[in-house]
């Protein structure tokens, strides 16, 4: 498990063997040379990745050192890219797939959700889909409703998928090697305004394993459970909290599927009040899950007030950067509810 992050920053504090700081971008390019490096099956696939170095620069100089047959640009056809990615993954290949904007997923669903997922139940584990999906998500940056949409729900709802979103620099090394080593094909989730986020990186390979979310603020009153951007967030919030006496616990799921239901659980029979904090559409989200799951568990008699779930609004996300803001939880949109939340009663 990885140390916890710092109350103010969502920092990793410096580890031995890591005295040097990545960007979040650097660090996923890091761990995709050093698995190009180590492994012969390992390829890159994907829009503008080569040449360009992707849409958000994150593979940029891995063609100049690995080369074409490594590192290739396909054409505009995200069903098709899938579909190559989703063959060699069965041929025995390891491929990274990177859609340029999460939201062009939606094309490839046919490979993703219909094969993909299903391919190594299908045929009784007598094969595996050893596939990453990469994927830039979230908003920030202006992109609009067509390139700003965070639907991690819906592939976490699919049986077959693992479903990765790092917070920091750290993790995102981490969990993007052990998502090479997985039989199963995962999708990596990275939010766009996380890339230029700077960290402890370890130069060394490593792997954060998938599945086991990390509590990285300790406290007593509210639990705060968050992924990605709303990690650091979530942290921001709590330590203005701090400041009138609330105590609150952030829990970073890092993955939405496998869910690390024991470490949640573990929580909120702590501080017995839960709130999901989340940037997709609120409605059917991940955080409606964590709720039921929560109710349905023994943590549920421990509940001092109801499940509070915090997330985007119902609508698709505006191109105006006050309405785009407006339609995502901000840090005092967090520390408001969770105010709330901890002033409440059953």
């Amino acid at each position: 498990m990885t140390a916890p992050l710092s109350a103010t920053t969502g920092a990793l504090p410096i580890e031995p063997g890591a005295s040097r700081e990545l960007s979040f971008a650097e660090a996923l390019r890091e761990a995709m040379g050093q698995a190009l490096e180590a492994d012969d099956r390992v390829f890159l696939m994907g829009e503008d990745i080569a040449i360009y170095g992707g849409a958000f620069q994150v593979t940029l100089g891995l063609l100049e050192r690995f080369g074409h047959d490594r590192v290739m640009d396909t054409p505009i056809s995200e069903l098709g890219s899938a579909g190559v990615a989703v063959g060699a993954a069965l041929a025995g290949m390891r491929p990274i797939l990177e859609f340029q904007f999460q939201d062009f997923a939606t094309l490839a669903m046919e490979q993703i959700v219909n094969q993909a997922a299903k391919i190594r139940y299908m045929f009784g584990g007598k094969c595996s889909v050893p596939v990453v999906f990469r994927a830039p998500t979230g908003s920030g940056t202006g992109g609009a409703a067509q390139h700003s949409q965070s639907l991690e729900a819906w592939y976490a709802h699919v049986p077959g998928l693992k479903v990765v979103q790092p917070s920091n620099p750290h993790d995102a090394k981490g969990l993007l090697l052990a998502a090479l080593d997985d039989p199963d094909p995962v999708m990596f989730f990275e939010h766009k305004l996380l890339y230029k986020m700077k960290g402890p990186v370890p130069e060394a390979p490593y792997r954060v394993p998938i599945g086991k979310a990390a509590v990285v603020r300790q406290g007593t009153q509210v639990t705060i459970v968050a992924s990605a951007i709303m990690v650091s967030r979530s942290l921001e919030a709590a330590a203005i909290l701090a400041e009138k006496g609330i105590d609150v616990e952030v829990i970073d799921l890092r993955t939405l599927r496998p869910l690390d239901t024991e470490t949640i659980i573990a929580s909120v029979k702590k501080t017995t009040r839960l709130m999901c904090v989340y940037e997709g559409a609120k409605t059917l989200g991940i955080g409606a899950e964590i709720a039921a799951m929560i109710a349905e568990s023994e943590a549920f008699d421990y509940l001092d007030a109801p499940i509070l779930r915090l997330g985007g609004a119902e609508v698709p996300i505006p191109y105006s950067p006050v309405l785009e803001k407006a339609a995502v939880p901000q840090v005092a949109d967090i520390a408001a509810a969770a105010e709330r939340l901890a002033n409440k009663r059953v």
